[in-house]
């Protein structure tokens, strides 16, 4: 296979998202194939494409690749988005599970019982500004540098950039306390790059709404694998 990557997924935000935003702050043009109904999702599984029965899937280089920590470290290496060393990669990939945790929250909380989110909206914004986002605030401002790790742009940028922007949407005003992240929030938006994926029609996803839930427990049968 050569060309364009090409991501398997559905049309929705879920774990593909860090994968659309990586590719896309790398500069790198992709296609996508979205599963429509649970039978798209288990063609993939019977042809033989999904290594371990699960999507996300990319095709890049030759491979069929899942697993997306797999996938998005294989971008990142690909595109000079790791740092410059291994202790340069050891620090992002600690930011970087980090803003992973927190984005997982936040991706399922659509999906909770209307009972339940209140709670689950104030978990979110006490894990954000009481555990991770102090964190990237001291970071950025001790070493008074543009970029989280080794002065230089890498995949930690990118995914705290799409961390935050997910927990405004929880709450518009959750970096009112974090200067710093605020500063960072408007330099990494203006990079080329991401400053055009942010734009409509670009293939950034919207938040999972209820029109789109229903779709999404069909298609992966939630609650009964």
């Amino acid at each position: 296979m050569s060309g364009k990557p090409k991501l398997y997924y559905f049309d929705g935000r879920g774990r593909m998202e860090t994968i659309r935003w990586l590719l896309a702050a790398a500069g790198v043009e992709f296609e996508e194939q979205f599963c429509e109904t649970r039978e798209d999702l288990l063609k993939l599984r019977q042809d033989g494409h999904l290594l371990f029965q699960q999507v996300p899937m990319v095709e890049i280089d030759g491979m069929k690749m899942v697993q997306t920590r797999a996938i998005l470290n294989y971008i990142a290496g690909k595109y000079n988005l790791y740092g410059k060393n291994l202790k340069e990669r050891a620090l992002i990939d600690m930011y970087v599970e980090a803003t992973s945790d927190l984005n997982e929250i936040i991706m399922h909380h659509p999906l909770q019982p209307p009972e339940n989110k209140a709670k689950h909206l104030a978990s979110i914004i006490e894990k954000a500004t009481m555990r991770y986002f102090p964190v990237y605030e001291k970071a950025l401002k001790d070493h008074g540098q543009d970029f989280l790790v080794g002065n230089q742009f890498s995949r930690a940028d990118v995914q705290l950039l799409e961390t935050i922007l997910m927990a405004e949407e929880c709450k518009p005003d959750i970096l009112s306390k974090f200067p710093v992240l605020q500063v960072f929030k408007a330099r990494i938006s203006n990079i080329p790059t991401i400053k055009k994926f942010l734009q409509p029609g670009s293939q950034r996803k919207l938040p999972l709404d209820a029109a789109l839930i229903p779709k999404v427990i069909s298609i992966f049968n939630i609650g009964n694998e």
